[in-house]
């Protein structure tokens, strides 16, 4: 024979059960969200500055390459090594994703040039001590 007493009590204690275990993550989570805000924003003070380039876009002249040249500027009073990668956007199965680019010396207001990039191909710069940037290549200009 069954006991409904025993069962009613039974089904009463689990939502409260439940209602429990809810209140006490959200409660022991808490302190966590507060250390985890606080590490959030230190890193941010702590950012390398900007690389100090500025990049325009230009139409190819090779009718059967990429349409498009990247002309980057050094903007600095220092030679800046800058490394590039450039991440292809279409790419056939058997291809590479990207297409690293050695390191390059910039001169303080010499200009280098990246070519065969094709359109919406994002570039990536990086150099020691700065910030990466990104250039995305337009669609048509």
């Amino acid at each position: 024979m069954i006991n409904f007493n025993s069962l009613r009590s039974v089904t009463r204690s689990r939502p409260l059960l439940a209602l429990a275990c809810a209140v006490s993550l959200t409660l022991a989570s808490a302190p966590t969200l507060t250390a985890a805000d606080a590490v959030t924003l230190q890193p941010l003070a702590d950012k390398a500055p900007a690389l100090p380039l500025t990049g325009t876009f230009e139409k190819g002249s090779n009718a059967e390459g990429a349409p498009f040249i990247l002309k980057l500027k050094n903007n600095s009073k220092a030679t800046l090594k800058v490394s590039a990668k450039i991440l292809l956007a279409v790419v056939h199965h058997a291809m590479d994703k990207a297409r690293d680019l050695p390191e390059h010396a910039i001169e303080p207001g010499a200009v280098w040039i990246i070519t065969d990039i094709a359109a919406d191909d994002r570039v990536i710069l990086s150099a020691p001590g700065y910030e990466s940037v990104e250039f995305r290549a337009p669609f048509k200009l």
